[in-house]
């Protein structure tokens, strides 16, 4: 037995060294194109979706795809470093959900920077303080953000990525059981989120919702009485226990999260467009905007209303479907939309998480 453990070592080993030599190689090769790429635009959301899909179809296992995905997600990482370091401003502080998914979307190696509001996220992207930002837009649970949705139709920015994340939700503390705690912090969503487990646990205690889940861990790290819902990277970033996991009401939470940028995206083979438009308030006007997509064979997969902020009870309607703007049907069904809109804004094609 110990001399087969000895034989897959070194076998591990030179394993190890290869891959290496390898990685090193495809980071040579990765200055090289940085080197001659015309346009100084060093993240390509559409390259890298088709180089992971194509990876994904490539493993032959013992690895899920998930961890592939992973493992070169990290080298990408490291890689795209090599010709220029992305800064990236996400909704802080640090711990929250947003800067789990800015570093599940592009790696660890980044220069992330934590600001105080969505506003920021985008005043940052359209001043060039930061090259992208990404910002939630949507839970399962709890619906959209509103924030976002109206500055998406405020600003001048393009969406040129989506990050689908998995939300789960702990009680976390200084304290080492929950018997003697007095208030819990939380941002109001993840409150909601957690309703039915906090009145089954937790119904006597104080709930304070405040800016982010983070700052929720941050209050609780000076009060022993004190506990925030948060996620289990805010304990270890706040020194706090764990005293409960996976407090969601719903097992399939997730959020969803949008990279912001001033680029548009080519096709990846795999994308959804989303666009904002406006109808005047007739019978009808919103069965005849959407028809063009049924009628071209374009999945919608989202429909969301907003009040326009230009009359009462003037709406505009956030619509997300499968495709990329220059593919024929979406191309055509665009351009019928238009023609039935009082507005209509693309806000871009990306490829879809």
């Amino acid at each position: 037995m110990k001399k087969g453990l000895i034989k897959f070592r070194k076998e591990i080993d030179l394993i190890d060294r290869e891959i290496i030599d390898l990685i090193s190689r495809r980071g040579s090769l990765a200055k090289e194109v940085g080197s001659l790429k015309n346009d100084g635009v060093i993240y390509k959301p559409e390259r890298e979706a088709q180089i992971l899909a194509s990876l994904k179809k490539y493993n032959k296992g013992p690895l899920q795809p998930e961890s592939i995905v992973n493992i070169f997600k990290a080298i990408i990482s490291n890689c795209r470093a090599l010709e220029k370091k992305l800064s990236i401003s996400f909704l802080g502080p640090l711990g929250t959900f947003s800067e789990e998914a800015t570093k599940q979307h592009f790696g660890e190696n980044i220069d992330g920077l934590p600001v105080n509001s969505i506003d920021e996220v985008f005043n940052h992207v359209q001043s060039d303080a930061t090259h992208y930002g990404v910002v939630p837009v949507e839970n399962s649970t709890e619906g959209a953000v509103s924030r976002t949705l109206d500055l998406l139709l405020l600003k001048d920015l393009k969406i040129c990525g989506e990050i689908t994340l998995p939300v789960h939700h702990c009680l976390i503390s200084k304290a080492k059981t929950s018997k003697n705690i007095k208030t819990i912090y939380a941002h109001g969503q993840s409150l909601a989120q957690c309703h039915d487990w906090l009145i089954s646990n937790m119904i006597h205690v104080e709930k304070i919702a405040v800016t982010s889940n983070a700052e929720g861990a941050r209050l609780a790290s000076k009060d022993i009485n004190a506990a925030a819902i948060a996620s289990s990277q805010a304990a270890k970033l706040y020194k706090l226990n764990m005293l409960w996991e996976n407090i969601e009401d719903e097992a399939k939470n997730s959020t969803r999260f949008l990279v912001v940028s001033k680029d548009n995206v080519s096709r990846s083979g795999n994308d959804k467009t989303s666009i904002i438009v406006a109808t005047k308030n007739r019978p009808g006007a919103i069965a005849d905007l959407v028809a063009p997509f049924s009628k071209n064979k374009v999945s919608m997969t989202k429909l969301e209303s907003r009040p326009s902020k230009i009359g009462m009870w003037e709406y505009v309607f956030f619509i997300d479907v499968e495709g990329h703007q220059s593919d024929k049907n979406v191309s055509i069904s665009l351009q019928q939309v238009e023609k039935n809109a009082s507005f209509m804004k693309i806000l871009g094609s990306y490829p879809a998480s």
